[in-house]
């Protein structure tokens, strides 16, 4: 299980290198992707709190990036934080995301990106569920995603973009 620890190391710049990569042109992703998408995933924005309909999604599936197709969290391990975001305690495999330090908005945080395609997925944070409150997959961290970053998948998945 991958403890608040072991994220600030790889924000340190050891993070596992993808198992494929994606990479597009600005021109390429401004044509895939809507106006409010890409300004989240490739400009870093936020979405405002509340506004995204998988905030309150729990059917079985699994989110995906919504630029590239990576299948990044499961519904196994949403919660409900009352942020006004998606939250998870952890993504689907440990190459899913990347982790770097955010010290923008006067404050310290460590971003979370897409591994496959460098878009910009939210934050983690270590005020999520622990062990005792969650079940197995509660080891106390809240990745915090922006709904727009992501696809919801019932079941298996979707297919990635090529």
């Amino acid at each position: 299980m991958t403890t608040w620890n072991d994220i600030c190391r790889l924000a340190d710049g050891e993070n596992p290198p993808p198992e494929r990569r994606l990479e597009k042109s600005d021109r390429e992703w401004r044509a895939l992707l809507t106006e409010e998408q890409y300004r989240i995933t490739r400009a870093a924005g936020t979405e405002r709190p509340h506004s995204s309909a998988l905030c309150t999604r729990f059917e079985p599936g699994t989110y995906g990036c919504v630029c590239c197709g990576e299948l990044l969290f499961s519904t196994d391990t949403k919660f409900d934080s009352r942020s006004g975001w998606p939250s998870f305690t952890e993504p689907l495999h440990a190459r899913a995301v990347a982790y770097s330090r955010d010290d923008s908005l006067g404050m310290s945080r460590i971003e979370i990106r897409c591994n496959t395609c460098d878009a910009h997925l939210g934050h983690v944070f270590p005020d999520g569920p622990r062990l005792s409150q969650r079940g197995p997959s509660g080891g106390g961290l809240r990745y915090c995603i922006n709904g727009v970053a992501l696809k919801y998948c019932p079941g298996a998945g979707y297919q990635a973009v090529p």
